[in-house]
């Protein structure tokens, strides 16, 4: 069965996956409680806790090149992107946004490892925390990915 609302498969099984979440520090309360949500799901998922790990980044330029070493070491079958970018009064929102997003997916498509992204942007921190459960929706695409990733590669 599925959740209609997201398009999701509630029978997926993460059991056996091991998983890397990539975190970035700016903006921590957000993307604290984004991890929270992540870790929680996946563990739900039946992902075992000590098959998931998580390091943290600056910002969310710095993003991608973490996911791409973890990536890179052959040691995760997913990985999750989790920050958040708040708009200010300068161009700077519209280049980290674009960046960051432009690296996850270009590591994603260079590596073959699947990458959920949920790197919120957004104009404000209501905006921020109404998107709070982007980190369940992010472990549900990993999980999903991977096990598609697996399937399509054997």
């Amino acid at each position: 069965m599925s959740d209609d609302r997201a398009g999701y498969d509630d029978s997926l099984s993460g059991e056996g996956l091991r998983c890397g979440v990539v975190q970035a520090r700016f903006n921590g309360a957000i993307v604290g409680a984004l991890r929270e949500r992540c870790v929680a799901e996946l563990i739900r998922l039946g992902v075992a806790e000590d098959d998931i790990e998580v390091v943290s980044v600056p910002g969310a330029l710095e993003i991608p090149l973490a996911l791409k070493l973890m990536a890179e070491s052959d040691d995760f079958d997913a990985l999750i992107a989790l920050g958040c970018v708040v708009r200010g009064e300068t161009y700077h929102f519209e280049i980290v946004c674009n960046e960051s997003a432009r690296g996850v997916g270009q590591v994603q498509l260079e590596t073959g490892v699947p990458i959920a992204n949920a790197i919120l942007t957004v104009e404000d921190d209501a905006q921020a925390q109404a998107r709070l459960d982007k980190g369940t929706d992010a472990a549900r695409v990993a999980i999903e990915m991977a096990l598609l990733a697996s399937e399509l590669t054997q």
